[in-house]
């Protein structure tokens, strides 16, 4: 995923502000995933102080936490990435005795593939990747294979995101979204470089405005985002395409090199409670892997197929992985060949 940067000051947040003797906690997170009170109570709660910002994608945080003196304590990666920041003892074990409302998180998030026993991890929001379109087309895109039609007047955008281009192309091919085999992966640049001249561009959140303006007919796009066009617009709907899609999920943790790891426990728990996840979900639009928050949501959030799909729907899903370095050179390298094509 790949969101652009947004850095956000909270009340007394910058760093020389805060009394000497004050418990302070440094919180680095993605875009649109708190609400607007979710800190300031904590910091009253706890009685603290939060430095908050957000980053745009996942290797933009993973670049500014490389160092192991960073000086944040709690960040959010995406799925794939928490098995190679353990791996590179980034990330801190969590002390379960210290959260309790892990006891909230969904049954599918308990022990999920990236990290069985959340011993780094907590899960947090989830999504899946689809197709944002235009009621108005003639044909609705419920296959990938339809974005490569030439039906939409060339109105059609793809994500500015290499991990989600290859995931469509793998998946139109009946491949695996995390495939390193060589003839797939050339077999999907050569996908997307014939898809090219069918394209508007390659763009992420800023096409929404585009596609509710009517400008752009047909968009792959995250679930999450595309519902926020939709509430915008009775005139779009989304699908899941039949080949199958990508699923991620961003999860909050604790680096290895905090200095507040008591603060960044509580500050953890405090986001597994159902009141604050639900307020967070109710005002962002985001599916919560908390399934008690998800109960308190209004029916018409918590029943949303398009942020919390059917579990059917789900079995076509797939969750992104950590890819094995020659792989991911690959496809850096086919990248570059898609977007000068």
């Amino acid at each position: 995923m790949d969101r652009r940067i947004f850095l956000m000051g909270v009340a007394g947040a910058s760093l020389g502000c805060t009394r000497r003797n004050e418990r302070r906690l440094y919180v680095y997170n993605w875009e649109n995933y708190v609400a607007a009170t979710t800190i300031s109570d904590f910091e009253r709660e706890f009685s603290c102080k939060v430095r908050y910002a957000t980053y745009g994608s996942a290797e933009e945080m993973l670049a500014k936490v490389m160092s192991g003196n960073s000086g944040w304590d709690v960040v959010f990666p995406s799925n794939s990435f928490v098995g190679p920041m353990r791996e590179l003892g980034l990330l801190a074990n969590l002390e379960h005795n210290r959260l309790p409302n892990l006891r909230n998180l969904d049954d599918r998030f308990q022990a999920p593939e990236w990290d069985p026993k959340l011993e780094a991890c907590v899960p947090y929001m989830h999504s899946g990747t689809g197709i944002l379109y235009s009621k108005q087309v003639t044909e609705a895109p419920v296959r990938w294979a339809n974005l490569w039609d030439d039906a939409y007047r060339r109105r059609v955008t793809m994500l500015d995101d290499p991990a989600e281009v290859f995931a469509a192309c793998l998946k139109r091919l009946g491949c695996s979204i995390n495939s390193g085999d060589d003839a797939q992966l050339k077999a999907a640049r050569d996908l997307a470089v014939r898809q090219k001249p069918l394209l508007r561009a390659y763009l992420n959140e800023e096409v929404r405005d585009q596609v509710v303006a009517g400008d752009v007919l047909v968009a792959q796009m995250w679930a999450q985002v595309a519902q926020v066009a939709m509430d915008n617009s009775a005139n779009l709907a989304f699908s899941f395409p039949q080949e199958g899609f990508a699923l991620y999920a961003d999860n909050a943790s604790i680096l290895r090199e905090s200095k507040h790891r008591e603060l960044a426990h509580e500050f953890l728990n405090y986001l597994l409670r159902p009141k604050v996840a639900a307020a967070i979900c109710t005002e962002m639009r985001t599916a919560t892997a908390n399934a008690a928050a998800r109960e308190l949501l209004p029916a018409g959030q918590r029943d949303n197929p398009v942020l919390y799909p059917s579990p059917e729907l789900l079995r076509r899903g797939e969750w992104f992985k950590a890819l094995p370095g020659r792989a991911q050179r690959i496809r850096d390298r086919y990248w570059t060949e898609i977007k000068s094509a």
